[in-house]
């Protein structure tokens, strides 16, 4: 079901966007509406697949995984039972807080979060013994300078 957004879903959005723990009343009067319509219309939206999830975002420093790494990954196997075999394995180990399959030089990003050093070499050798891999290149963030879940509405 697709769910065409008009600028009074755009501002529940943004709203919730900014934060899901607003009441519906909250919302319904900064979005100018009547707290049923507002409900309805955030029910759609749900629904829809517009509004996917609520989620408590964690500040990684203060759950001891400060240490962000961006890991760029070539491979010399595109098979389906490669592929198969490292969307799995991606999937399940925590440490991946994304993972992006790449146009250009670099066939996948993963976005890592661990506490050090040390754990992003406990990952690596995981990841490593797990998958054949090319080439595995990790950067370390120095400075998060915009770091968001919210998306341009």
């Amino acid at each position: 079901m697709t769910h065409q957004l008009d600028k009074i879903d755009k501002r529940i959005l943004a709203l919730l966007q900014h934060d899901t723990t607003l009441s519906v009343d909250d919302i319904s009067e900064k979005a100018g509406l009547s707290r049923n319509a507002c409900w309805r219309r955030i029910k759609v939206m749900e629904q829809s697949g517009v509004i996917a999830g609520r989620v408590a975002l964690l500040d990684p420093i203060k759950i001891g995984c400060p240490l962000h790494v961006l890991v760029m990954i070539r491979t010399h196997s595109h098979d389906a039972a490669w592929l198969d075999t490292f969307h799995r394995t991606v999937r399940v180990m925590p440490e991946v807080v994304s993972a992006y399959r790449m146009t250009g030089d670099l066939d996948y990003v993963l976005r890592v979060r661990v506490a050090d050093v040390s754990a992003y070499d406990a990952f690596y050798k995981h990841l490593t013994s797990r998958i054949s891999l090319s080439d595995v290149s990790a950067s370390f963030v120095m400075e998060e300078i915009k770091e968001t879940t919210a998306l341009p509405l």
